[in-house]
Protein backbone atom coordinates (compact mmCIF):
# COMPACT_ATOMS: atom_id res chain seq x y z
CA UNK A 1 0.00 0.00 0.00
CA UNK A 2 1.53 3.58 -0.49
CA UNK A 3 1.23 5.45 2.68
CA UNK A 4 0.26 9.44 2.61
CA UNK A 5 -0.46 11.18 6.03
CA UNK A 6 -3.94 11.56 7.29
CA UNK A 7 -4.66 14.31 9.76
CA UNK A 8 -7.39 15.28 11.82
CA UNK A 9 -6.84 18.50 13.43
CA UNK A 10 -2.73 18.36 15.23
CA UNK A 11 -3.61 14.74 15.51
CA UNK A 12 -1.72 12.43 12.83
CA UNK A 13 -3.42 9.43 12.20
CA UNK A 14 -0.97 7.39 10.77
CA UNK A 15 2.56 6.88 10.16
CA UNK A 16 5.20 5.99 7.62
CA UNK A 17 7.52 3.17 8.61
CA UNK A 18 10.54 3.85 6.23
CA UNK A 19 10.25 7.29 6.73
CA UNK A 20 10.67 6.61 10.33
CA UNK A 21 13.43 4.58 9.75
CA UNK A 22 14.96 7.36 7.18
CA UNK A 23 14.66 9.21 10.05
CA UNK A 24 16.58 7.77 12.59
CA UNK A 25 19.26 7.14 9.72
CA UNK A 26 19.81 10.83 9.16
CA UNK A 27 19.99 11.52 13.07
CA UNK A 28 22.77 8.86 13.78
CA UNK A 29 24.71 9.90 10.69
CA UNK A 30 24.63 13.58 12.45
CA UNK A 31 25.62 12.32 15.68
CA UNK A 32 28.62 10.14 14.46
CA UNK A 33 30.12 13.26 12.79
CA UNK A 34 30.06 14.70 16.62
CA UNK A 35 32.33 14.90 19.08
CA UNK A 36 32.28 11.68 21.32
CA UNK A 37 30.17 11.86 24.59
CA UNK A 38 32.07 11.03 27.69
CA UNK A 39 29.15 10.40 30.16
CA UNK A 40 27.12 7.41 31.20
CA UNK A 41 27.24 4.23 29.58
CA UNK A 42 24.16 2.14 30.96
CA UNK A 43 20.95 4.05 30.77
CA UNK A 44 17.32 3.92 31.48
CA UNK A 45 14.75 6.18 29.44
CA UNK A 46 11.30 6.23 30.45
CA UNK A 47 9.43 7.74 27.41
CA UNK A 48 11.80 6.49 25.05
CA UNK A 49 10.00 5.86 21.47
CA UNK A 50 9.94 10.14 20.72
CA UNK A 51 10.53 13.35 21.14
CA UNK A 52 13.45 14.25 23.70
CA UNK A 53 13.69 10.94 25.01
CA UNK A 54 13.82 9.80 21.72
CA UNK A 55 16.90 12.32 21.09
CA UNK A 56 18.64 11.15 24.44
CA UNK A 57 18.75 7.62 23.48
CA UNK A 58 19.73 8.68 20.51
CA UNK A 59 22.48 11.07 21.32
CA UNK A 60 23.83 8.75 24.24
CA UNK A 61 23.73 5.42 22.29
CA UNK A 62 25.81 7.20 18.90
CA UNK A 63 28.19 9.69 20.43
CA UNK A 64 28.13 7.83 23.52
CA UNK A 65 28.75 4.44 23.12
CA UNK A 66 25.56 3.72 25.63
CA UNK A 67 23.76 0.42 26.30
CA UNK A 68 19.96 1.69 26.66
CA UNK A 69 16.59 0.58 27.98
CA UNK A 70 13.77 2.46 26.29
CA UNK A 71 10.18 1.89 27.69
CA UNK A 72 7.16 3.46 26.15
CA UNK A 73 3.69 3.34 25.32
CA UNK A 74 3.06 2.25 21.99
CA UNK A 75 1.00 0.33 19.64
CA UNK A 76 2.05 -1.83 16.98
CA UNK A 77 0.45 -3.06 13.97
CA UNK A 78 -3.58 -4.62 13.71
CA UNK A 79 -6.49 -4.69 11.98
CA UNK A 80 -7.13 -0.70 12.63
CA UNK A 81 -3.87 0.24 11.18
CA UNK A 82 0.08 -0.04 10.86
CA UNK A 83 0.35 1.37 14.40
CA UNK A 84 2.50 4.28 15.96
CA UNK A 85 5.34 5.78 14.93
CA UNK A 86 6.91 5.24 18.33
CA UNK A 87 6.63 1.27 17.55
CA UNK A 88 8.65 1.75 14.65
CA UNK A 89 11.05 3.82 15.89
CA UNK A 90 11.86 1.40 19.15
CA UNK A 91 12.47 -1.21 16.37
CA UNK A 92 15.09 0.81 13.94
CA UNK A 93 16.13 2.49 16.75
CA UNK A 94 16.97 -1.09 18.32
CA UNK A 95 18.80 -2.67 14.53
CA UNK A 96 21.18 0.54 14.37
CA UNK A 97 22.28 0.62 18.14
CA UNK A 98 23.01 -3.36 17.29
CA UNK A 99 25.00 -3.42 14.57
CA UNK A 100 27.16 -1.16 16.52
CA UNK A 101 27.20 -3.76 19.20
CA UNK A 102 25.04 -1.68 21.78
CA UNK A 103 22.19 -3.29 23.69
CA UNK A 104 19.41 -1.59 23.33
CA UNK A 105 16.14 -3.10 24.77
CA UNK A 106 12.59 -2.10 24.44
CA UNK A 107 9.71 -2.28 27.06
CA UNK A 108 6.26 -1.77 25.67
CA UNK A 109 4.11 -0.78 28.64
CA UNK A 110 2.37 1.63 31.11
CA UNK A 111 5.20 3.68 32.87
CA UNK A 112 3.10 4.54 35.96
CA UNK A 113 2.44 0.33 36.24
CA UNK A 114 4.18 -1.40 39.56
CA UNK A 115 4.41 -4.36 37.26
CA UNK A 116 5.96 -2.78 34.47
CA UNK A 117 8.75 -1.33 37.24
CA UNK A 118 9.13 -4.53 38.25
CA UNK A 119 9.77 -6.05 34.90
CA UNK A 120 12.28 -3.43 33.97
CA UNK A 121 14.26 -3.48 37.87
CA UNK A 122 14.37 -7.79 37.46
CA UNK A 123 15.80 -7.23 33.35
CA UNK A 124 18.60 -4.73 34.55
CA UNK A 125 19.23 -7.31 37.19
CA UNK A 126 19.88 -10.02 35.24
CA UNK A 127 20.52 -9.04 31.83
CA UNK A 128 21.85 -5.25 31.85
CA UNK A 129 24.37 -5.66 33.95
CA UNK A 130 22.83 -5.26 37.14
CA UNK A 131 22.96 -1.34 37.76
CA UNK A 132 22.23 1.53 35.12
CA UNK A 133 24.44 5.17 35.85
CA UNK A 134 21.61 7.41 34.14
CA UNK A 135 18.11 7.54 34.03
CA UNK A 136 15.74 9.61 32.47
CA UNK A 137 12.29 10.56 32.53
CA UNK A 138 10.41 11.98 29.45
CA UNK A 139 6.86 10.93 30.23
CA UNK A 140 4.21 12.67 28.48
CA UNK A 141 0.70 11.88 28.50
CA UNK A 142 -2.57 12.83 29.61
CA UNK A 143 -3.39 10.19 31.81
CA UNK A 144 -2.49 8.11 34.93
CA UNK A 145 -3.49 5.24 36.27
CA UNK A 146 -2.25 3.58 39.51
CA UNK A 147 -3.60 1.72 42.25
CA UNK A 148 -4.65 4.72 44.36
CA UNK A 149 -6.42 6.09 41.27
CA UNK A 150 -6.73 7.46 38.07
CA UNK A 151 -6.39 11.38 36.95
CA UNK A 152 -6.61 13.34 33.80
CA UNK A 153 -4.66 16.01 33.08
CA UNK A 154 -5.60 19.23 31.86
CA UNK A 155 -3.92 22.39 29.47
CA UNK A 156 -5.83 25.20 31.13
CA UNK A 157 -4.87 28.25 32.58
CA UNK A 158 -5.17 28.93 36.67
CA UNK A 159 -5.94 32.83 36.64
CA UNK A 160 -8.22 34.02 34.25
CA UNK A 161 -9.38 32.56 30.95
CA UNK A 162 -7.49 32.90 27.92
CA UNK A 163 -8.17 33.67 24.06
CA UNK A 164 -5.38 33.40 21.41
CA UNK A 165 -4.72 31.63 18.04
CA UNK A 166 -3.64 28.45 17.67
CA UNK A 167 -2.25 26.61 14.03
CA UNK A 168 -4.40 24.01 12.92
CA UNK A 169 -1.93 21.60 11.38
CA UNK A 170 -5.09 19.89 9.03
CA UNK A 171 -6.61 23.10 7.51
CA UNK A 172 -3.47 24.98 7.71
CA UNK A 173 -5.60 28.16 9.29
CA UNK A 174 -5.01 30.18 12.46
CA UNK A 175 -8.16 29.64 14.53
CA UNK A 176 -9.25 31.42 17.44
CA UNK A 177 -9.35 29.36 20.85
CA UNK A 178 -10.43 30.65 24.70
CA UNK A 179 -8.50 29.00 27.50
CA UNK A 180 -10.86 28.42 30.66
CA UNK A 181 -9.63 28.25 34.23
CA UNK A 182 -8.83 25.35 35.79
CA UNK A 183 -10.96 23.85 38.88
CA UNK A 184 -8.73 23.44 41.59
CA UNK A 185 -9.71 19.42 41.37
CA UNK A 186 -8.74 20.11 37.84
CA UNK A 187 -5.35 21.20 38.85
CA UNK A 188 -4.05 19.05 40.78
CA UNK A 189 -4.93 16.09 38.42
CA UNK A 190 -2.77 17.82 36.19
CA UNK A 191 0.30 17.84 38.57
CA UNK A 192 -0.72 14.25 39.60
CA UNK A 193 0.23 12.86 35.74
CA UNK A 194 2.37 15.63 34.50
CA UNK A 195 4.51 16.43 37.89
CA UNK A 196 7.01 14.66 39.81
CA UNK A 197 5.27 11.91 41.76
CA UNK A 198 6.18 9.05 38.63
CA UNK A 199 9.64 10.38 38.41
CA UNK A 200 10.38 10.10 42.15
CA UNK A 201 8.67 6.31 42.21
CA UNK A 202 10.62 4.83 39.81
CA UNK A 203 13.72 6.32 41.83
CA UNK A 204 12.39 4.99 44.73
CA UNK A 205 12.17 1.41 43.13
CA UNK A 206 15.09 1.83 41.21
CA UNK A 207 17.28 2.45 44.09
CA UNK A 208 15.62 0.34 46.71
CA UNK A 209 16.59 -2.66 44.26
CA UNK A 210 19.99 -1.55 44.12
CA UNK A 211 19.92 -1.02 40.86
CA UNK A 212 21.31 2.01 40.79
CA UNK A 213 25.35 2.83 40.35
CA UNK A 214 26.90 4.77 42.57
CA UNK A 215 27.39 7.99 41.26
CA UNK A 216 23.99 7.67 39.46
CA UNK A 217 22.13 10.58 37.85
CA UNK A 218 18.62 10.87 37.01
CA UNK A 219 17.12 14.53 34.84
CA UNK A 220 13.68 14.94 33.96
CA UNK A 221 13.15 17.26 31.08
CA UNK A 222 10.81 20.50 31.42
CA UNK A 223 10.03 23.74 29.78
CA UNK A 224 9.69 27.24 31.62
CA UNK A 225 9.33 30.00 28.30
CA UNK A 226 9.19 33.38 28.10
CA UNK A 227 6.83 35.90 29.78
CA UNK A 228 4.96 35.69 26.63
CA UNK A 229 3.50 32.19 26.91
CA UNK A 230 3.28 32.55 30.87
CA UNK A 231 -0.06 32.39 31.12
CA UNK A 232 -1.02 29.17 29.31
CA UNK A 233 2.67 27.86 30.19
CA UNK A 234 4.67 28.75 33.23
CA UNK A 235 1.39 29.89 35.16
CA UNK A 236 -1.03 27.60 33.98
CA UNK A 237 -1.93 23.83 35.17
CA UNK A 238 1.28 22.43 33.02
CA UNK A 239 3.50 25.07 34.83
CA UNK A 240 2.47 24.62 37.77
CA UNK A 241 2.47 20.17 37.31
CA UNK A 242 6.66 21.53 36.31
CA UNK A 243 7.28 23.25 39.46
CA UNK A 244 6.29 20.46 41.13
CA UNK A 245 8.40 18.35 38.82
CA UNK A 246 11.43 20.80 39.59
CA UNK A 247 10.82 20.32 43.65
CA UNK A 248 10.92 16.68 43.17
CA UNK A 249 13.96 17.14 41.25
CA UNK A 250 15.84 19.18 44.60
CA UNK A 251 14.51 16.00 46.93
CA UNK A 252 15.39 13.28 44.60
CA UNK A 253 19.12 15.13 44.48
CA UNK A 254 19.26 15.37 48.22
CA UNK A 255 18.75 11.96 48.51
CA UNK A 256 20.70 10.39 45.96
CA UNK A 257 23.94 12.91 47.01
CA UNK A 258 23.66 11.21 50.67
CA UNK A 259 23.17 7.58 49.57
CA UNK A 260 24.77 7.55 46.09
CA UNK A 261 26.74 10.39 45.34
CA UNK A 262 24.43 10.86 42.78
CA UNK A 263 21.99 13.61 41.88
CA UNK A 264 19.11 14.61 39.86
CA UNK A 265 18.05 17.52 38.05
CA UNK A 266 15.43 19.28 35.83
CA UNK A 267 16.43 20.07 32.30
CA UNK A 268 14.88 23.19 30.79
CA UNK A 269 14.03 22.90 26.94
CA UNK A 270 13.44 25.16 24.36
CA UNK A 271 9.48 24.89 22.62
CA UNK A 272 9.89 22.96 20.06
CA UNK A 273 7.55 20.46 17.95
CA UNK A 274 6.65 17.21 19.41
CA UNK A 275 3.72 15.07 19.68
CA UNK A 276 2.57 17.17 23.14
CA UNK A 277 3.86 20.12 22.39
CA UNK A 278 0.95 20.71 18.92
CA UNK A 279 -2.12 20.06 21.84
CA UNK A 280 -1.12 23.28 24.26
CA UNK A 281 -3.58 25.66 23.34
CA UNK A 282 -2.35 29.29 22.07
CA UNK A 283 0.91 28.44 21.82
CA UNK A 284 1.67 27.36 18.17
CA UNK A 285 2.15 30.70 16.38
CA UNK A 286 4.96 31.39 18.87
CA UNK A 287 6.97 28.08 18.23
CA UNK A 288 6.42 28.74 14.63
CA UNK A 289 7.31 32.24 15.21
CA UNK A 290 10.33 30.92 17.51
CA UNK A 291 11.07 28.74 14.58
CA UNK A 292 11.69 31.45 12.03
CA UNK A 293 14.10 33.95 14.29
CA UNK A 294 15.90 30.72 15.71
CA UNK A 295 16.89 29.84 12.00
CA UNK A 296 17.55 33.55 11.14
CA UNK A 297 19.54 34.00 13.80
CA UNK A 298 21.56 30.50 13.01
CA UNK A 299 20.56 29.17 16.85
CA UNK A 300 17.64 26.39 15.46
CA UNK A 301 18.02 23.20 16.82
CA UNK A 302 15.38 20.24 16.99
CA UNK A 303 15.35 17.81 19.66
CA UNK A 304 18.34 15.81 18.54
CA UNK A 305 20.56 18.83 18.48
CA UNK A 306 19.00 20.00 21.44
CA UNK A 307 19.92 16.09 23.09
CA UNK A 308 23.02 16.34 22.48
CA UNK A 309 24.62 19.84 23.16
CA UNK A 310 22.78 19.02 27.01
CA UNK A 311 24.89 15.47 27.54
CA UNK A 312 28.11 16.94 25.41
CA UNK A 313 28.33 20.57 26.89
CA UNK A 314 25.82 20.70 30.46
CA UNK A 315 25.69 17.15 31.50
CA UNK A 316 29.26 15.74 31.01
CA UNK A 317 31.15 18.32 29.80
CA UNK A 318 35.01 17.82 29.27
CA UNK A 319 35.89 19.52 32.32
CA UNK A 320 33.73 17.39 34.22
CA UNK A 321 31.79 20.19 35.85
CA UNK A 322 27.84 20.16 35.82
CA UNK A 323 26.85 23.22 33.79
CA UNK A 324 23.72 24.13 36.28
CA UNK A 325 22.11 27.74 37.06
CA UNK A 326 21.08 29.14 40.48
CA UNK A 327 18.50 26.91 40.88
CA UNK A 328 20.88 23.65 40.37
CA UNK A 329 18.63 23.01 36.91
CA UNK A 330 20.31 22.29 33.38
CA UNK A 331 19.35 24.97 31.56
CA UNK A 332 19.43 24.68 27.56
CA UNK A 333 16.93 27.31 26.57
CA UNK A 334 19.27 29.63 26.81
CA UNK A 335 19.10 30.41 22.98
CA UNK A 336 15.31 30.93 23.19
CA UNK A 337 15.60 33.03 25.79
CA UNK A 338 18.36 35.26 24.54
CA UNK A 339 17.18 39.02 24.13
CA UNK A 340 17.93 38.95 20.55
CA UNK A 341 15.58 36.34 20.17
CA UNK A 342 12.95 37.42 22.25
CA UNK A 343 13.00 41.38 20.93
CA UNK A 344 12.16 39.96 17.33
CA UNK A 345 9.63 37.50 18.78
CA UNK A 346 8.21 41.02 20.62
CA UNK A 347 8.40 42.86 17.64
CA UNK A 348 6.94 40.24 15.09
CA UNK A 349 4.45 38.42 17.17
CA UNK A 350 1.63 41.32 17.50
CA UNK A 351 1.36 41.74 13.85
CA UNK A 352 0.52 38.03 13.22
CA UNK A 353 -3.40 37.50 11.40
CA UNK A 354 -5.01 34.36 10.19
CA UNK A 355 -4.26 35.75 6.60
CA UNK A 356 -0.61 36.13 7.02
CA UNK A 357 0.96 33.84 9.95
CA UNK A 358 2.37 31.46 7.51
CA UNK A 359 4.41 34.45 6.04
CA UNK A 360 5.54 36.13 9.30
CA UNK A 361 6.04 32.47 11.16
CA UNK A 362 7.75 29.31 9.97
CA UNK A 363 4.98 27.51 8.80
CA UNK A 364 6.18 25.32 6.76
CA UNK A 365 9.21 24.47 9.11
CA UNK A 366 6.62 24.17 11.87
CA UNK A 367 4.18 21.66 9.40
CA UNK A 368 7.21 19.61 8.51
CA UNK A 369 8.59 18.91 11.90
CA UNK A 370 5.39 17.41 12.98
CA UNK A 371 5.05 15.35 9.81
CA UNK A 372 8.99 13.82 10.50
CA UNK A 373 7.86 13.08 13.76
CA UNK A 374 5.71 10.28 12.15
CA UNK A 375 8.08 9.42 9.44
CA UNK A 376 6.57 11.90 6.11
CA UNK A 377 8.02 14.93 4.73
CA UNK A 378 11.75 12.97 5.36
CA UNK A 379 14.20 14.07 2.82
CA UNK A 380 15.10 10.86 0.55
CA UNK A 381 12.14 8.62 0.87
CA UNK A 382 10.15 8.05 -2.05
CA UNK A 383 6.72 8.30 -0.91
CA UNK A 384 5.06 7.14 -4.11
CA UNK A 385 6.92 3.16 -3.31
CA UNK A 386 4.31 1.14 -1.99
CA UNK A 387 4.67 -0.32 1.65
CA UNK A 388 5.29 -4.61 2.15
CA UNK A 389 2.55 -4.89 5.04
CA UNK A 390 3.20 -8.23 6.06
CA UNK A 391 6.92 -7.97 6.28
CA UNK A 392 6.14 -4.60 8.57
CA UNK A 393 3.87 -6.76 10.90
CA UNK A 394 6.44 -9.32 11.27
CA UNK A 395 8.72 -6.85 13.14
CA UNK A 396 9.00 -7.03 17.00
CA UNK A 397 10.96 -3.86 19.04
Amino acid sequence: MIISPQLTGNVARNCHPLGCQANLQQQVNYLKQQPAIQGAKKVLILGASSGFGLASRLSLAFAGHADTIGLSFERGPSEKGLGTAGWYNNIYFRELAEQQGLIAKNFIGDAFSPAMRAEVIEYIKSQFGGQVDLVIYSLATGKRHTESGQWQSVLKTTDQALSGYSINLQTEQLEPQTVEVASSEELEATCKVMGGDEWQNWIDALRQAKVLAKGCTTIAYSYVGPERTAAIYRDGTIGRAKQHLHATALSLDKQLSQELQGHAYACVCKALVTKASVYIPVMSPYIALLYKVMKEQGLHEECLEQSYRLFSQHLYPQNGVVKLDEQQQLRIDDYELSSAVQQQIDQRYPLITSDNFKQITDFAGYKQAFLQLNGFAVEGVDYQQAINVAALQALQP
